[in-house]
C-alpha cells in the first residue's frame, strides 16, 4: 500500500479509479481506518467517474502511531469538556486537516471533492475553512460544528466512549468493538452480526491502536467551535445525518445547514451513527449528485 511522508507523519492511502477523473477525498472518523469505508460505497463513486482517495488518519490504521505523545486520560478530558473547561490535546484537529491537505499536495491534486464522516467531517470543515480553494465540494456526514451548546451523545454512549475496559484477547476486543457499533448503529437498518464481527476483526487484524483512539478523542474534545467560521464558508456543501444518531444528535446537522450558506440538508429516518449496507446506495447517490453537479465535466454513473 502506498504512503506519503507529510507534516512529520507517514500517511497510508489508497486510490481507485482514473487519476484524470475528478478527485474525491474520503476522510474517516474516530478510530476508523481507510478499510472502514464500505467497499460498495467506494466502488459506486469510482463507477460514477470519480478518482477516489482514502487514507488512514494519523494515529489510525497503518499511518504513524503517535505513541511518543503519551496516552491521555479520557475520563478527565471528558469531564473537563462536559464542564466546558479547557482540554489539552497531544495534537489538534487542525493538524489532521493539514495532513489531509498535504496528502492532496503529495498526490498533485489541486482541488478535490471532500467527504468527511463524524470526526472526518470535523477535519473536512477545517480544510474548507482554512483552504477553501482546495475543495470543489464538501459533504458532511453525521458530524457537528463543535458548538458546545449542542446536545451531546446519549449518556450510555458517552460513558462507553470514555470508560474503555482494558481488554487483552483478540476475541474480547473484537466483540467489544462490535457491541459499540451496535449501540450507535442505525435502528431501522441493523447491520447483521456476522458482518459486524467481520468488520471489527478486519480492523483489529490490520491495526489495533487504543492509544490512537484516545488521542483522537481528546483532539475532538479540545477543538474550538467552528460555528462562526462556517457562516462564511463559500464551498458548496451538503449535510447528511441520521435522525436516530445516538452519538451526534441530529440537531447538529440542522445547525450546520443553518450556518453554512446555501447548504443542502438530508436527514435519513432510522439512521444512526454508521454507514449500514442498506443505506450505502442512497449515500453514494447523494455524494455523486452533489459532487457531480459541480465537477468540471460532471461524471455519469455507469450501469
Amino acid at each position: 500500500m502506498p504512503s506519503v511522508d507529510v507534516n512529520g507523519v507517514t500517511l497510508q492511502y489508497e486510490t481507485a479509479g482514473d487519476s484524470s477523473h475528478p478527485p474525491l477525498l474520503l476522510v474517516m472518523g474516530l478510530a476508523g481506518q481507510l478499510i472502514t469505508w464500505p467497499q460498495p460505497f467506494c466502488d459506486a463513486l469510482v463507477a460514477a467517474g470519480f478518482y477516489v482517495i482514502r487514507f488512514d488518519n494519523r494515529d489510525a490504521g497503518l499511518s504513524t502511531e503517535m505513541k511518543h505523545l503519551g496516552r491521555p486520560d479520557l475520563l478527565r478530558a471528558g469531564l473537563a469538556s462536559t464542564l466546558r473547561l479547557p482540554v489539552r490535546a497531544p495534537y489538534a484537529l487542525d493538524d489532521m486537516a493539514n495532513d489531509a491537505i498535504a496528502l492532496l499536495d503529495a498526490l498533485q491534486v489541486p482541488r478535490a471533492h471532500v467527504v468527511g464522516v463524524s470526526m472526518g467531517g470535523m477535519i473536512a470543515q477545517l480544510m474548507a475553512i482554512r483552504r477553501p480553494q482546495r475543495l470543489q465540494t464538501l459533504t458532511l456526514v453525521m458530524t457537528h460544528s463543535g458548538n458546545p451548546a449542542l446536545p451531546g451523545a446519549r449518556w450510555p454512549v458517552r460513558l462507553r466512549m470514555v470508560l474503555r475496559p482494558k481488554l487483552k484477547s483478540r476475541e474480547d476486543i473484537v466483540r467489544y468493538s462490535m457491541r459499540t457499533m451496535q449501540m450507535i448503529g442505525s435502528p431501522d437498518f441493523p447491520t447483521p452480526e456476522d458482518a459486524l464481527y467481520t468488520q471489527s476483526a478486519a480492523q483489529f487484524d490490520r491495526a489495533f491502536r487504543p492509544g490512537g483512539v484516545a488521542r483522537q478523542t481528546v483532539a475532538i474534545l479540545a477543538a474550538k467551535s467552528r460555528a462562526k467560521a462556517l457562516r462564511h464558508l463559500a464551498v458548496p456543501t451538503q449535510v447528511i445525518h441520521g435522525a436516530d444518531d445516538p452519538l451526534i444528535p441530529v440537531a447538529a446537522a440542522h445547525e450546520l445547514a443553518r450556518l453554512i450558506p446555501k447548504a443542502d440538508l438530508e436527514v435519513i429516518a432510522g439512521m444512526g451513527h454508521d454507514l449500514p449496507p442498506q443505506l450505502v446506495p442512497r449515500l453514494a447517490a447523494s455524494v455523486i449528485r452533489h459532487a457531480g453537479s459541480r465537477s468540471p465535466s460532471p461524471p455519469v454513473q455507469s450501469g
